[in-house]
């Protein structure tokens, strides 16, 4: 399935930024309204009373996929799918019909215990038996991303310093694409990453409900503590690609996301 035609999203300098920084901001990528409307359906299936923040007696609620209705239209409006077709290449993604999980984080004393530095994982091992498959820990990448060309988030409250923002090392994709070249198409698992890209500065991906970020799938982040006072609604979900992603192509028509991973190794 190929997307519609949509005027430009992303400036040359947002393209350009994404390529060196690993992520690129776009406000208002969705409506409020259907953010609204997100949570209120999101708020049916959390144990918690949502005016009585005394029930919050945890600091994350996991809430199962979430597809169809205000999650489906988040997901495909115009300026989501420009900004696609720019940074991985018209008919190369595929459409998402909603946006999977959200880890609801809550303002509480405890560490949520996921909070620790990662690349989001695409790939069963190719030997991998079915238990293995069934283990996302178990999982790889691989210098091509197999399986994945973005990592998005998408918020759907208003997000700021102390509300648990997701942090992002600005420019580490480029040290897991370096990391992983040896590897090959076979990928690396278990991968840690406390220390890989430290020296890089930090962004926290806040902004109001309706802001999304578009990440390369190699950019290291995490999650943090909630030290806000309202609760923080976000889903992080991938958009898959539908061709593999290449690092050499005869035409030489580079994708952003491709861009990236080339000048990371050709930089070092």
């Amino acid at each position: 399935m190929t997307s519609n035609v949509y005027p430009a999203a992303l400036s040359a300098a947002q393209i350009e930024q994404f390529i060196e920084d690993g992520f690129v901001r776009i406000d208002d990528a969705f409506p409020r309204a259907l953010a609204k409307e997100a949570r209120a359906i999101m708020w049916r299936d959390i144990p918690f009373d949502a005016d009585d923040p005394s029930t919050w007696t945890q600091p994350v609620a996991r809430l199962a996929g979430y597809g169809g209705g205000p999650f489906e239209k988040a997901v495909n409006t115009p300026v989501l799918h420009s900004a696609f077709d720019q940074l991985v290449g018209k008919g190369r993604w595929e459409p998402r019909s909603g946006l999977g999980s959200f880890p609801v984080r809550f303002p509480h004393p405890d560490d949520p215990g996921d909070a620790g530095w990662h690349v989001d994982l695409s790939i069963p091992g190719e030997d991998s038996n079915p238990d293995e498959q069934r283990d996302f820990s178990a999982w790889r990448v691989n210098v091509t991303s197999r399986g994945r060309a973005l990592l998005m988030l998408f918020l759907f409250s208003d997000v700021g310093e102390e509300d648990a923002p997701t942090r992002i090392r600005v420019g580490s994709h480029k040290d897991i694409a370096r990391l992983l070249e040896p590897a090959g198409e076979g990928g690396m698992a278990h991968l840690w990453l406390e220390r890989v890209g430290e020296e890089r500065p930090l962004a926290l991906a806040t902004g109001r409900a309706g802001t999304v970020y578009l990440c390369h799938p190699f950019l290291i982040h995490a999650a943090q503590m909630h030290r806000g006072k309202e609760p923080r609604f976000m889903a992080q979900p991938g958009l898959a690609p539908s061709e593999p992603l290449r690092l050499e192509r005869d035409d030489g028509a580079y994708s952003p996301v491709e861009i990236a991973i080339r000048r990371a190794l050709q930089e070092r």
